[in-house]
């Protein structure tokens, strides 16, 4: 069966003008099944994350504020969508939203222990995609589309690590099979859309979970693995993958092709564009990776595939703000060893910390990581025991692919370098 897998994140469905893009761009390649994967409308992820920490801080006047203004945000689209204020679709959002909300009280009323930080985000964040997924599906069968709706969780099936969930790829790939591919062979007329949530899945325990932040990329791969798809699209605001942000490069280009692993090596360097985890799904496949924008549909985008040889004559830069730049040493000054190294990276792997760049002198090892306050914090803290430990924060991570010294001057000149690491095709700047 020759599927299409289709993934469109908040920006393409930030607004009721969006939704109706998202639609179009359904029926104009209608001729073939289409499994859809939505991420949450906009900034939607951002504002339940302040909507969380207002919950975990008990505020409940800023929980209620929070709250108000993301039913207010989704049902403004809602109004401009619809103008029977009957249509079932509002019952359908309001009841999400009202759930939504008796879990926070639930929480407040009854739960006396401290509350896990990765477990509550899973089960609050993930109120984004659901409410974006029911928005759509209603429009969609409003505007005469053969469309039916699925609850991820009832799909992909992970393990129990909160905001990084582990695919479970044998349950899931029969979950999808059975219940996706049964939906597309019961369809006496082409163009069927599945639509389904991205990031989220569940536990064996039923508990919802998340596949990492902007994980909705992964999610749409899942289903691509699954289902034996043709190819999949990811829909984004820019031409295709460019080789650095348009917002803070406005000369970047767009790069027509890629093979699969200058794709991986960007994903894993930090490009927004790709989630680090969705590519190798896809090249053990053989699946097609198209990147295109959905507000401009004459635009070939960038087509991702198997290529025994790729070249490339432009520099592609990747920026990562908000990082730390942290130093640890042993407390007497001795030497720093394979047995130093290993405990520090077991101390990593535990508090689930990521090593964007790294480099050691005999006395120091250093470390570039993202600063997430709910890992950092308590990591510094545990490394002091045993490790005269230092950072800097507020500096941004530059990975330039393919560099030039042209290039390496255009981002770090006039600029503190912190930490430089080079390779064969590859230098990192850690910069304040």
């Amino acid at each position: 069966m020759y599927i299409n897998v289709f993934k469109f994140g908040g920006a393409a469905v930030n607004s009721a003008a969006g939704i109706k893009n998202v639609a179009g761009i359904l029926k104009k390649f209608s001729a073939s099944p289409l499994m859809v994967v939505v991420s949450a409308m906009g900034k939607t992820t951002n504002a339940l994350e302040v909507l969380l920490q207002n919950y975990l801080d008990d505020d409940p006047l800023e929980v209620v504020s929070s709250y108000q203004k993301l039913r207010d945000f989704h049902f403004s689209i809602l109004n401009d969508l619809f103008e029977d204020k009957n249509h079932v679709v509002f019952g359908e959002v309001d009841s999400l939203f009202n759930q939504l909300r008796g879990y926070i009280r639930k929480g407040h009323l009854f739960n006396s222990e401290p509350r896990e930080y990765d477990f509550e985000y899973d089960q609050i964040v993930s109120y984004g995609e659901l409410i974006s997924s029911a928005i759509l599906y209603h429009y969609l069968v409003f505007t005469g589309c053969a469309c039916r709706l699925f609850d991820v969780r009832e799909l992909i099936r992970t393990d129990s690590t909160f905001r990084d969930a582990k695919v479970d790829w044998k349950v899931t790939e029969a979950r999808i099979q059975n219940v996706i591919l049964e939906y597309f062979r019961s369809q006496t007329k082409p163009g069927a859309i599945a639509l389904s949530q991205g990031f989220i899945g569940s536990d064996a325990m039923g508990n919802t979970t998340t596949l990492g932040r902007e994980g909705s990329d992964f999610s749409a791969a899942i289903f691509a693995w699954c289902l034996h798809a043709t190819e999949m699209t990811i829909w984004k605001d820019v031409p295709g993958v460019m080789n650095a942000d348009p917002k803070w490069m406005p000369d970047s280009v767009c790069l027509t092709t890629l093979s699969y692993r200058e794709a991986i090596e960007l994903a894993y360097y930090g490009a927004s564009v790709i989630h680090p985890k969705t590519i190798k799904p896809l090249e053990n496949a053989n699946i097609e990776l198209k990147v295109r924008s959905f507000v401009d549909l004459s635009l070939p985008g960038t087509s991702v595939k198997n290529m025994r040889e790729w070249k490339i004559q432009t520099p592609v830069y990747i920026r990562k703000q908000n990082q730390l730049l942290i130093s640890i040493s042993p407390r007497d000054f001795s030497f720093i060893l394979e047995e130093n190294l290993s405990e520090i990276f077991r101390i990593l792997s535990d508090f689930r910390v990521k090593v964007n760049v790294m480099q050691n002198s005999a006395i120091s090892f250093s470390i570039c990581v993202d600063a997430d306050p709910q890992k950092i914090t308590p990591l510094i803290e545990y490394l002091g025991k045993d490790y005269e430990t230092r950072y800097n924060k507020g500096l941004e991570l530059f990975t330039i692919r393919h560099y030039s010294d042209e290039a390496v001057t255009r981002i770090a000149g006039g600029r503190k370098i912190m930490m430089e690491l080079r390779s064969r095709n590859t230098v990192q700047l850690v910069l304040a």
